[in-house]
């Protein structure tokens, strides 16, 4: 029988906008709990790997999708199905092939002969949480098939929309190296994704905690449930009514707008970017115990959430700068908001 590590908190008792009025700090600080309860839950599989744990849990409380792009073994996969087993949530992986189509993702519509009519059959998409194992080896028009599920968590089929549950989130993983026969993702799409990550190799003493523990230690099937879907949909709303000031605002899009002026870029953060971090950096407060933004936990997101929605000029990748460095300097360039 599954065990639950805590019980539900005040913000699914009562409507949710009268507990955010009545106790802000105090939700906050529960939820910075429930936050560290499923991170310290992977971390029993994930050694050595806090960051890129939290980065994967804002993006859930986010409503946004996970771009991992690293090499073999670093423990991509793993990662999406340890935060898959920490929720008792359904979950369904998909392994990207070439011969992979549209309809194998979305679903496709059957005729019943004994109701002489179509009738929908769902595809691996509508779970609250979907693996896209080395998304890059479908073909362009089987990875096009994610696009509209990912920004308004629906699938239309034969005109008539379907909507996916809530929470929703797609983890989808590529390897850099080995690109033979590979499709890279087209702008369009790694614009829906709020982040992109890389696990990286462990350090020294969490690959000896790794090698010690096999065959007997942690493995990803007997984690333990931490948090039930009802959970993380009242962590999602709450995390969206995070305070933010107006300051923090004009930081965000002064942030943005400096990607759009760049010599070094060719193409800057759209709007969507700039909803991206802020979705992102109310979350990360809320992970701090915080009921409000501070420009540190924007600043902090911005790699993560930007980087990869930004196309380098000629001359910069002639010169080999990277999409993060050049937003490096602009953090460091764009003055932070002082507290009054």
């Amino acid at each position: 029988m599954t065990q639950y590590h805590y019980e539900s908190t005040q913000y699914h008792q009562e409507p949710a906008a009268q507990a955010y009025q009545h106790q802000p700090q105090e939700l906050a600080q529960q939820f910075a709990q429930r936050f560290q309860l499923l991170a310290g839950n992977i971390e029993r599989i994930i050694r050595g790997k806090h960051e890129a744990i939290e980065l994967a849990l804002i993006c859930l409380f986010a409503e946004g999708h996970l771009l991992i792009e690293d090499v073999p073994g670093t423990g991509k996969t793993t990662l999406a199905r340890s935060l898959a087993a920490s929720v008792d949530a359904e979950w369904r992986r998909i392994q990207f092939t070439p011969d992979l189509l549209p309809s194998d993702i979305t679903g496709v519509s059957i005729f019943n002969q004994a109701h002489q009519k179509f009738e929908f059959h769902h595809g691996p998409v509508f779970a609250n949480i979907v693996l896209a194992d080395e998304i890059n080896r479908a073909s362009p028009k089987t990875q096009a098939a994610l696009l509209e599920v990912m920004e308004e968590r629906r699938v239309t089929v034969d005109a008539e929309p379907h909507p996916v549950p809530r929470p929703f989130l797609v983890v989808a993983t590529q390897n850099p190296v080995d690109m033979d026969g590979t499709y890279p993702l087209p702008e369009a799409q790694l614009d829906r994704f709020l982040m992109k990550i890389s696990v990286g190799y462990p350090d020294h003493v969490s690959e000896v905690e790794v090698l010690k523990g096999m065959p007997t230690g942690p493995q990803v099937e007997r984690l333990p449930v931490v948090a039930r879907a009802s959970d993380v949909a009242g962590m999602i709303d709450f995390a969206s009514r995070i305070h933010v000031a107006d300051p923090v605002y004009d930081y965000v899009v002064a942030l943005c707008a400096a990607t759009r002026t760049s010599p070094h870029l060719r193409l800057g953060a759209s709007p969507r970017g700039s909803l991206a971090l802020l979705r992102a950096a109310r979350v990360k407060a809320a992970a701090a115990g915080r009921h409000y933004v501070v420009p540190e936990d924007v600043k902090a997101l911005a790699v993560p959430v930007i980087a990869h929605r930004l196309i380098l000029s000629p001359d910069a990748e002639l010169r080999d700068v990277t999409a993060a460095a050049v937003l490096g300097e602009i953090t460091a360039g764009t003055p932070v908001p002082q507290a009054a």
